[in-house]
């Protein structure tokens, strides 16, 4: 993410030349002519929860209530004891959140046992709060906070001042930070500093009589959303750490005065040259560009690219150019000391075709191995069709050639999504229960013939059986469920002869649901460490420091850690706020891959499937674990039928997401979805047509792996147009596959969750009457495929829509897509746009409201499909034969 609206260079000489502050550990500061904290040390108490971390002057430590005590009655309340009566007007707190906040109210006793209320607010609340009153006089003060949601709840510090400063002048209308020249701050002012600079908040103001006041003299308050930037009563501040902080200034008159957002951002030069990232190494080569996601490709002939290495360690360098999975030259092993430069071009020129990899080892004593690798493609320009790819064509053997970036990540292989792991034909299962349509409600009794089933031995095919339902209407006012492994439910038909399920009945829920909600079972104690440096998005090996507790056939979560640098590397500590609104910016997170191994030599792991992400150190490295999964269910599906839903069709409306449509039928008391996927393997649906349903016709939930949902049809949804409804097909699982899906009046057709692991694939589908884009919806969701896809798709920077969605989709392909299509590039990943025939639609951003620049995804071959059909088949093709191609027909 770029900075915009940056201060000139007369306010950067003046941060600089700022005396030090003092303290400099609070996140908020309340201005008065004393600046005390009088809650700083003091005794507190709470509901539950250690009290003392939010008077103890560290933003590091948080009182966090019990979850019990959240839930029993969606309060949670914290006191300090002054020590004596004290005379105070201002408290101040600082929350992680403030979606959950229902209200909040300030209390004040002299007994801590009558309490008379000071203060409180029920709207327009945010993570950083800052209520001035008038003065009260008392030795105990109380905090009450009422809940809307049971979600966690943190406060860091909880202040307490007495101001003595002046009142806000009469006429006070509006207030705003300038620059040192007087100039007034627009909304989204961005200042961008190191880490340790300084500087001082101006803030001045408007009256009814237009003349402007400096509020240097009077009551104020300057809050900082996150403690990577501290405020001092004065308006000094100070860059804590790498992050962002979205900062106001707070006047009381008679309403409360704001000033526009403002942001200081804090950037952090000598972040990584810590021990524990071991060396920072870069390569150069004249016709490589070092750019995450931009092909590494060289001529033959060329000379070998150098790479550089600054040690953080003292140790021993060596390293290894590989070809053809054989060294070709050596760097023998070197001493480095630390803050030592080190540099080698491997000798001789890249006269062989094909992938090459530069790999580097430092070596420490009583430490394992830590590697770090860099990669290059080597093949003439011009001998690449034309008519394919140029980073994915078919080489001299038919198979794909794929370039990499410099780093090695590439176009992923998505050949392993689907049922069984991909390729492999959805079986006929022997009927073994039959049921015919009755009177009245029939979810009893198909109910009773599923759990029938389900009591049957396993057969040696891994299904106990089927249960055949009839043609006819069945109707289901409640909630089928399958909840053993092998058990298939089929009709005869999905046509108005077929069989229907009919959901009756005004109760919003699932018709079918599959599996408990349960997830991996993780053994922490099985943790290992990657000692890759990097290892790139589509690597199936990786290295660790210990490999001998694992062997071939365990199933392994690959972790990969997200930090907190890398939500401020990717711009997503300082989402915009949505205008007139507010958004959630993000947390660190964790990726769980979800592997089984296939391979071990040495501490060397080979994984069944890509990652779809890169794991970095620098961004929190990665970790492997092993899982067990007995809460999983297998070899289940539905097919053969339809499913509707009864409505009330008087029920209309026009919203449409922030717009407004024609008229349309929006009731949403009936079922929301026809399949949902919960703690699945290996499942199907195929040949279902899905009518009036208000949120999903599949949906494979976050413990769904290998499924395959094919053949399938939604028409005439029903439900207002916006906020999590018509998401047809709805992944959040893992190496999940839809093909040959129809649907209309979607908003989201072919959708992909929040921080889903991926690979997933969308193929030969087509959307029509769309309300919204398919896409990856929000927060991250990586390894994503839509290949032969005809629907208007979006994968980019989401920004503030939502609760503050950003980046939705990162290390995505659209391969010979039609319709309209975003694909923008996020930080450190990228996103491929193939073959697409059909308009390029710029991304919600950049925009006027929020300017700064995005990049583009890598495209190529825009107005004309390449050659190479269908990305998914022809890696399937390769990976397994010809034969699984002729199984995943229709």
């Amino acid at each position: 993410m770029g900075s915009m609206k940056k201060l000139g260079l007369g306010f950067m000489i003046l941060l600089l030349m700022l005396p030090a502050m003092s303290g400099g550990r609070e996140k908020a500061a309340a201005a008065g002519d004393s600046g005390t904290n009088l809650a700083l040390g003091k005794n507190a108490q709470a509901s539950s929860g250690k009290a003392g971390n939010a008077v103890d002057g560290d933003p590091a430590t948080v009182w966090q209530p019990l979850a019990a005590d959240r839930g029993d009655d969606m309060n949670v309340w914290i006191s300090v004891d002054l020590g004596a009566k004290e005379t105070f007007n201002k408290v101040m707190f600082h929350l992680n959140r403030a979606d959950n906040l229902k209200d909040y109210q300030i209390l004040y006793s002299d007994d801590n046992g009558s309490w008379n209320q000071a203060y409180g607010k029920n709207k327009d609340l945010t993570a950083t709060e800052a209520a001035m009153f008038e003065n009260v006089s008392a030795r105990y003060i109380k905090l009450h906070l009422n809940l809307s949601k049971d979600l966690n709840v943190q406060l860091s510090e909880l202040e307490v001042y007495h101001s003595t400063e002046a009142p806000a002048p009469a006429g006070l209308k509006r207030i705003y930070f300038t620059d040192p020249g007087g100039k007034e701050y627009p909304n989204n002012a961005e200042i961008r500093l190191n880490k340790g600079e300084q500087g001082t908040l101006v803030l001045k103001g408007e009256l009814d009589s237009g003349q402007e006041v400096d509020l240097t003299p009077y009551a104020k308050t300057f809050a900082s959303t996150t403690q990577d930037v501290s405020i001092a009563p004065s308006g000094a501040f100070t860059a804590n750490q790498a992050g962002a902080a979205l900062v106001h200034g707070v006047v009381q008159t008679a309403t409360q005065l704001k000033t526009n957002d403002f942001w200081i951002v804090v950037d952090d030069p000598n972040a990584f040259l810590d021990e524990k990232y071991v060396m920072n190494s870069t390569l150069a080569h004249p016709h490589i560009p070092s750019e995450i996601g931009q092909p590494a490709l060289i001529e033959p002939k060329d000379a070998y690219p150098s790479v550089s290495t600054i040690s953080n360690v003292n140790g021993n360098l060596s390293g290894e150019l590989i070809y053809g999975g054989k060294v070709i030259a050596k760097l023998d092993p070197i001493s480095v000391s630390k803050g030592e430069t080190k540099q080698w071009t491997p000798a001789g020129a890249a006269d062989q075709k094909g992938r090459y990899e530069i790999r580097l080892k430092m070596e420490q004593a009583g430490k394992p191995p830590v590697y770090d690798s860099f990669y290059f493609t080597v093949w003439n320009k011009k001998k690449i069709p034309k008519d394919q790819s140029q980073i994915a064509f078919l080489g001299d053997d038919g198979k794909l050639v794929y370039v990499s970036d410099f780093r090695g990540n590439q176009i992923l292989d998505f050949s392993n999504a689907g049922y069984m792991g991909g390729g492999v034909k959805i079986p006929n299962v022997k009927v073994k229960a039959t049921v015919k349509p009755g009177d009245g409600d029939d979810t009893a009794r198909i109910q009773a013939a599923i759990d029938e089933v389900s009591q049957l031995p396993v057969g040696k095919d891994g299904f106990r059986g089927a249960v055949l339902l009839k043609k006819g209407k069945y109707e289901v006012g409640g909630t089928l469920k399958i909840k053993a492994s092998g058990v298939v439910l089929r009709g005869e038909g999905q046509d108005d002869k077929g069989t229907l399920i009919y959901g009756t009945g005004t109760t919003p829920r699932n018709l079918i649901e599959i599996g408990e909600n349960t997830g991996l079972s993780i053994d922490n104690d099985s943790m290992r460490t990657i000692t890759d440096l990097y290892v790139p998005s589509g690597s199936r090996t990786f290295h660790v420091d210990d490999a001998s507790g694992y062997q071939v056939g365990d199933t392994v979560v690959v972790r990969r850690i997200g930090d907190k640098n890398w939500i401020h590397e990717i711009g997503m500590d300082y989402i915009y706020n949505r205008p007139g609104g507010t958004v959630t910016q993000w947390s660190p997170f964790n990726l769980d891959f979800d592997r089984v191994i296939t391979a071990i030599d040495g501490n060397t792991i080979t994984v069944d499937a890509p990652i779809a992400n890169a794991i970095e150190q620098k961004w929190g490295g990665g970790q492997l674990f092993k899982y067990t999964d007995g809460a999983r269910i297998e070899q289940v599906g539905v097919e053969n039928m339809r499913a509707d839903t009864e409505f009330d069709p008087s029920v209309m409306d026009t919203v449409m997401d922030n717009d407004k449509t024609d008229p349309y039928h929006a009731d949403e008391k009936h079922a929301e979805r026809f399949v949902v996927f919960n703690s699945v393997k290996n499942g199907w649906v195929r040949d279902v047509t899905g009518y009036h349903l208000s949120y999903s016709l599949v949906q494979m939930s976050r413990n769904s792996k290998w499924i395959t949902v094919q053949d399938s049809q939604m028409y005439d949804m029903v439900s207002i147009i916006t906020g999590g409804r018509r998401y047809v097909i709805h992944q959040m699982g893992q190496l999940n596959l839809a093909q040959r899906i129809y649907t209309e009046t979607a908003r989201h057709a072919f959708v992909v969750d929040s921080r889903v692991q991926g690979p997933n694939v969308f193929l030969d589908g087509k959307a029509t009457l769309n309300y919204n884009t398919s896409e990856p919806h929000h927060r991250w969701s990586v390894g994503g495929l839509f290949d032969n896809i005809d629907a208007p798709i979006s994968i980019r920077d989401r920004g503030w829509l939502g609760s503050g969605h950003g980046w939705a989709g990162a290390n995505y392909v659209s391969w010979n897509t039609e319709n309209e299509l975003t694909s923008q590039q996020p930080p450190t990943a990228q996103n491929y746009a193939i073959g697409h025939a059909g308009p390029k639609v710029p991304g919600l951003v950049p925009s006027e409201y929020d300017p700064r620049p995005r990049s583009d995804g890598y495209w190529e071959s825009l107005g004309k499909h390449v050659k190479v059909e269908s990305l998914y088949k022809q890696q399937l093709l390769e990976r397994l034969g010809k034969k699984a191609l002729d199984n995943i027909k229709r």
